[in-house]
């Protein structure tokens, strides 16, 4: 019988088969397994803290936003959070603003308030709080309301995206700004947003009275 002598070429080539084979192999076995996501996964974002009204004992029945509307204005709260009137976030914020260290109707505030809200006049005429007073108020006991304050050297500067301080609205405008009250009372007992406008009035109490 005659013996088949192999080359070292031929014995090279069947090796090099036979690692590839082997390779192949092992990629359909990981495949059964399942492909690894290349794409990492996104961090959840952090909720927006739009209030702190559980720190002064308020349980809120309905969620920030909430819109009141009236006769055509439309009030949206988008934020609000109360600070004791000498701790450090009311400073700052007094300070930046440039806020006395009092209201027209209060004295000695307790409490300083500061909201984010959107208006929106959605009604056929011109909306302005230079000569018709205030369209909304917000309440925390009773009938007893926090008193707005605004920053007078800007007073002559309308529709400040800034501060609140006077604003004249077209039909269809609207604008979203910030706004500060001094709260001269210590107790909470409910929080209640309250509109009047062109003769018509609507409220909604974002925590119900006790």
């Amino acid at each position: 019988m005659k013996k088949t002598m192999l080359s070292k070429t031929m014995v090279g080539r069947t090796a090099v088969k036979a690692l590839l084979a082997t390779a192949l192999l092992a990629g359909v076995i990981v495949g059964q397994v399942g492909p690894v996501s290349a794409t990492a996964a996104k961090p959840t974002a952090a909720p927006i803290m739009r209030d702190n009204l559980s720190k002064y004992g308020l349980v809120k029945d309905v969620e920030l936003p909430v819109t009141v509307e009236a006769g055509g204005l439309s009030y949206t709260l988008e934020k609000i959070m109360i600070y004791d009137f000498n701790s450090k976030d009311a400073i700052n914020l007094r300070k930046t603003y440039k806020y006395g260290e009092e209201s027209g109707l209060i004295s000695k505030p307790t409490y300083f308030v500061w909201t984010k809200i959107t208006i929106k006049n959605n009604s056929k005429k011109i909306v302005s709080n230079d000569k018709n007073g205030e369209y909304w108020v917000l309440s925390f006991k009773g009938l007893v309301s926090v008193d707005p304050v605004r920053n007078w050297s800007r007073i002559k500067k309308p529709n400040d995206k800034m501060a609140l301080n006077s604003f004249i609205l077209k039909p269809g405008e609207q604008l979203s700004t910030y706004q500060a009250y001094m709260y001269g009372n210590t107790a909470f007992d409910h929080f209640a947003i309250r509109l009047y406008f062109d003769g018509q009035f609507n409220e909604k109490f974002v925590v119900e009275e006790l």
